[in-house]
């Protein structure tokens, strides 16, 4: 996989997760232990889309 496309899958995650972020925001049987979680996902990937960005 070249890096190009490593950073648009990674970029494709990062909006998944944007998108369960809210999707968990607004649904009433979330927990804040589940979005938290789903938050620190999304922040490792947007850390890793960083530095394979510098890195290129």
């Amino acid at each position: 996989m070249s890096l190009g496309s490593h950073l648009e899958e990674l970029q494709r995650k990062h909006q998944t997760l944007s998108n369960k972020v809210e999707e968990a925001q607004r649904a009433l049987g979330s927990t804040d232990f589940e979005i938290a979680e789903l938050k620190k996902q999304k922040l490792r990937v947007k850390e890793e889309i960083t530095r394979l960005s510098l890195d290129a």
